[in-house]
């Protein structure tokens, strides 16, 4: 590679192989008996955790990485970390590179936070005198003062994070590593994180993170890579890997059309709801259906939420929630209903739940886990959807 180029990271062909041994040896006996038997005796698997990735990230690049547990991200960031070393292929770094990829790496539990600091600070490569000089900072910035004197092994997680993400932004490094270890920071700790990345962002900092957070890497991230059982899905546009990534956890029934979600159906008389559709107009989205009621039905409490591909919840209410009356039906009934709220929804893979319930008791007469699929796809989007404006209609047919 050209020493003058715009490539901080250039990796080529890389593989990375791991051998599992099927005997595990749990007593000095059985480890005896295993090296009697010799390495030939030995059964083995090979686990193929990486296989043919080749990419390259430019300098003042902030790059994404996102995969599914298991997808061999981790490994590859150790690869690039100089952790592992890969089984074929290259990789080359163009400056000092720092990697914040495991929590505990380079601390020792038995000394005080101070001395870890200072160990610490000598690992990534720190005089005593420029530790001196930055320590209060360091301090400030993990919002440790009190606790400087305890031993590491007395901290919290959360603790132990904020004092090696505090060391990792002082290294004056070319590119930083950042795995998705600030989950474990508290609210507050990650906004400060996240401002930090802000900062590194606008100074053009090479960036590698990992993340399961879409939001996030669409935020932060120039481009992106998708990695699935250790080979590159996609790559390229932040926007087209993160709804690539969110279509890894819609797993479609076998005869499936696709335009309905898995779902879930439970409640006294789960046949309510029928016909459901997703639509968009003017800039707000529309989940609308038909309703038959077996039973007489009193006055009943409707509600409706979104999750995002991975189930997470994004928004939701109910008519009780927004002062909606709603009218009592008779058996053998039916009737339209709609939901509308505003699209203020991030390009992604959306489920529409829906219920009916009991207004009296609660209980669920109908309550629909994924009555919908939808997909959200424009060119503006917000990071953080959440809404306000939230409309319920109702009408005999």
């Amino acid at each position: 590679m050209d020493k003058n180029s715009e490539i901080a990271i250039h990796v080529e062909g890389v593989y990375k192989n791991f051998r599992l041994p099927h005997e595990k040896s749990s007593t000095i006996k059985s480890a005896f008996v295993n090296i009697l038997k010799g390495k030939r005796n030995r059964s083995t698997t090979v686990q193929h955790a990486l296989k043919n990735i080749s990419f390259d990230i430019k300098k003042g690049e902030f790059f994404g990485i996102v995969g599914r547990n298991g997808s061999g991200k981790s490994t590859l960031l150790k690869i690039l970390a100089g952790i592992y070393q890969p089984t074929q292929g290259t990789v080359v770094t163009q400056g000092k590179l720092v990697p914040f990829i495991e929590l505990g790496v380079g601390f020792n539990p038995e000394l005080s936070g101070r001395d870890n600091v200072y160990l610490n600070g000598s690992l990534l490569g720190f005089s005593k005198e420029e530790i001196d000089s930055m320590y209060e900072k360091i301090v400030e910035f993990a919002e440790l003062e009190q606790f400087m004197d305890q031993k590491l092994k007395n901290y919290s997680s959360g603790m132990q994070v904020r004092l090696a993400f505090s060391m990792a932004v002082r290294a004056d490094a070319d590119i930083l590593l950042v795995d998705e270890v600030l989950a474990v920071g508290d609210a507050d700790f990650q906004r400060k994180c996240f401002d930090y990345f802000r900062k590194l962002k606008k100074r053009k900092q090479t960036v590698v993170f990992v993340s399961h957070d879409m939001s996030a890497v669409r935020e932060y991230c120039d481009r992106a890579l998708l990695i699935s059982d250790g080979v590159i899905k996609n790559m390229g546009r932040t926007e087209d890997v993160a709804s690539e990534y969110t279509k890894l956890f819609l797993d479609t029934k076998e005869g499936d059309s696709g335009d309905d979600a898995d779902s879930t159906r439970w409640g006294s008389n789960p046949t309510v709801f029928d016909d459901v559709k997703v639509n968009f107009v003017n800039g707000a989205i529309i989940a609308s259906g038909r309703m038959k009621f077996q039973d007489d039905i009193t006055a009943p409490l409707y509600g409706f939420s979104v999750k995002d591909a991975i189930g997470n919840p994004i928004m939701g209410t109910n008519t009780k929630l927004i002062s909606k009356k709603t009218a009592s039906h008779k058996a053998g009934s039916t009737t339209s209903f709609a939901w509308e709220f505003e699209d203020v929804l991030s390009d992604g893979e959306y489920t529409l739940d829906l219920t009916v319930l009991n207004a009296e008791t609660l209980e669920p007469i109908d309550w629909w886990d994924g009555a919908k699929r939808f997909t959200v796809k424009k060119s503006v989007f917000s990071p953080y959807p959440i809404t306000t404006k939230v409309d319920f209609r109702i009408g005999s047919n």
